[in-house]
């Protein structure tokens, strides 16, 4: 049996991590693409998703689609300058957080000594290094893979790889909070913000207020919005300020317009704080 028939299938939350390889992809076909992600292509197609056409459905559903994957091009864009602003200042941990299919470790420039954790299940991890040993795929910094469910002591996990919470990290969540319910968002942040010490950076993605109503309320069994669960606060930054963190918001029309990107209709409704969050550790 070859490493292809063995790899393990995508499945539940997981799985969308292979949707967004195929929206990477598509992106990294563009002339103008925002960012180059060369591996998310092999992602995709290991995954059942490439080649492929896009699935039938009505034209409501038709713009739901391109709505989400022009906010996952957005976002990636958003955070890869994040962590580019977060090397420059001299921060040499970066932690990803449901890491799925990113590829930051193989397609960015790293400083020296740059130590970069993927924390995720194993059945995801797994799959995403099949592919990566399949294209010869060589990192550009020290990556460390922490196989754990963040619902379990994962922070503890993480100090076993090797990281060190005395001093500054780079954190990312990456479409990820907007699948765990509020108690357990707010768990994820109280332990991310013990393990930082001060000068980290963290970038998240929130579900922006109304968007499960929007997208989940009809969204197909199985979809990535069928499995949505939890919107941003009403206030993200004094959501943080009260873990200590100093964060700015900043919504995805106001992103995109700033990479050349702008979004031609006009917002439907009024347009509260962002979903696309940075924050510094005081």
């Amino acid at each position: 049996m070859t490493e292809e028939q063995e790899r393990v299938r995508p499945s539940g939350v997981w799985a969308t991590a292979v949707g967004v390889a195929r929206v990477r992809a598509l992106e990294s076909g563009r002339d103008d693409a925002l960012f180059r992600d060369p591996l998310a292509q092999a992602f995709a197609a290991a995954g059942g998703l490439w080649p492929s056409s896009p699935p039938p459905g009505d034209e409501a559903a038709r713009r739901r689609r391109l709505a989400v994957s022009f906010s996952i091009v957005i976002r990636t864009k958003f955070l890869d300058d994040l962590l580019l602003r977060a090397s420059a200042s001299g921060v040499r941990q970066v932690v990803l957080l449901g890491a799925g299919m990113d590829s930051r470790a193989f397609r960015m420039d790293w400083p020296e000594g740059t130590r970069l954790f993927e924390v995720d299940t194993a059945a995801p991890l797994e799959f995403k290094a099949s592919v990566l040993r399949q294209e010869r795929a060589i990192p550009r910094c020290e990556r460390i893979t922490v196989a754990v469910d963040l619902r379990e002591d994962w922070p503890a996990a993480l100090a076993a790889a090797g990281h060190d919470p005395t001093v500054p990290t780079a954190w990312i969540a990456e479409g990820l909070l907007i699948y765990l319910p509020a108690d357990a968002v707010e768990l994820l942040l109280a332990r991310i913000s013990t393990q930082s010490a001060a000068g980290s950076r963290m970038a998240l993605t929130l579900g922006s207020r109304g968007v499960i109503e929007r997208f989940g309320a009809d969204a197909a069994p199985g979809s990535a919005a069928s499995m949505w669960m939890s919107e941003m606060p009403d206030d993200p930054l004094g959501w943080l300020a009260g873990h200590g963190w100093e964060a700015d918001s900043h919504t995805l029309r106001e992103r995109a317009a700033a990479y050349g990107r702008p979004i031609s209709t006009p917002p439907q409704r009024e347009e509260r704080p962002g979903g696309l969050i940075s924050a510094a550790r005081r």
